[in-house]
């Protein structure tokens, strides 16, 4: 029942953001046609701004896979997190997911490919990569492309919130798919 609930509430919530928004416009009587319009100018002269960082960030998390520290890394932690009934498999996708989106969806896509998109470990992998973010990148590329040096709180914030949401991600998905 719940599983039907959870479904039904998933397709209807963009359209539902999407037709509030559309209300919302018109009673505030925004043109949002001009308004999407200009938004889209912003955010392809941020996007050509992004690009430095983006490869530089790119770059490093070559580095660290290349190296070998994400798999030691995950040799040391596995033990402790089986005690919380954490996948293994999922240790990869939750390191790497603060550090970067592309690396984090290859990890994903690597565990959707060998244990089934429909499978436990599936379906927190997919969980984990729909409620946690790229804090590092965002750190990196975005504040540095505004310009922001000092970011004050923003990686604790956004680290502490990466973790919660792998720790949500985990809780609900033994508590609505075991």
């Amino acid at each position: 029942m719940l599983q039907i609930i959870t479904q039904t509430m998933a397709a209807w919530v963009i359209p539902a953001f999407i037709f509030c928004s559309l209300v919302y416009a018109f009673f505030k009587r925004v043109d949002v046609f001009d308004t999407f319009i200009e938004g889209a100018k912003e955010g392809f002269a941020t996007s050509v701004k992004l690009i430095p960082f983006l490869v530089g960030m790119l770059v490093a998390v070559g580095i660290l896979r290349a190296s070998g520290a994400m798999e030691l890394i995950i040799i040391q932690i596995t033990p402790i997190l089986e005690i919380f009934n954490i996948p293994g498999e999922v240790v990869p996708l939750a390191i790497m997911r603060p550090i970067s989106g592309s690396g984090a969806l290859g990890i994903a896509a690597e565990i959707l490919t060998s244990k089934g998109p429909d499978s436990f470990i599936g379906r927190v992998a997919s969980t984990m990569q729909g409620s946690t973010d790229t804090t590092l990148f965002i750190l990196t590329v975005y504040f540095g492309s505004v310009g922001i040096r000092r970011t004050r709180h923003a990686l604790a914030v956004g680290l502490l919130a990466d973790f919660a949401g792998f720790v949500g991600a985990v809780v609900i998905c033994n508590m609505v798919f075991r």
